[in-house]
């Protein structure tokens, strides 16, 4: 089951989507840690350069995250508990990571990586589930768990 952007995100957590996703983040070393509890969650994230990590944990309600990295380190863990779920995210060129953790509700998840180490893990538990991985050059690895 996928909702579209719209139907996941309502006003206030749309725009804090929007405001993430206008922050620069294009040098050396970018971190972006995210813990949200309650309502309708959200989060975008958009980097580009060297050590790109982003963590998200969101709890309750809305969620989504989406996020996009770019080239070198590329990290991502997102864990969601209890609701309409989402999480999207995309890499692009190096060690590109990924590690999903959905439980409860709607789930989603959607990978995409592109060259070189590309590893993902998801897991879903309770209620829609639903998980795309799509991974091209080098190490491609995925594992994914539903419940």
């Amino acid at each position: 089951m996928t909702f579209s952007f719209a139907q996941t995100l309502t006003g206030s957590a749309l725009a804090l989507a929007i405001a993430l996703v206008a922050l620069p983040a294009d040098a050396g070393s970018n971190k972006v840690f995210i813990d949200q509890w309650g309502r309708d969650n959200g989060a975008a994230i958009d980097q580009r350069g060297h050590r790109q990590r982003v963590s998200i944990q969101q709890h309750g309600r809305g969620n989504l995250s989406l996020n996009t990295q770019d080239g070198a380190r590329n990290r991502v863990t997102v864990g969601q508990s209890g609701c309409n779920n989402v999480a999207d995210t995309a890499q692009s060129g190096r060690r590109n990571i990924v590690g999903v953790s959905q439980i409860g509700c709607h789930n989603d998840a959607t990978v995409t990586q592109s060259g070189n180490r590309n590893a993902v893990g998801v897991i879903q538990t309770g209620k829609g589930n639903t998980a795309n991985a799509t991974q091209t050059g080098n190490g491609n690895v995925v594992l994914i768990i539903q419940d």
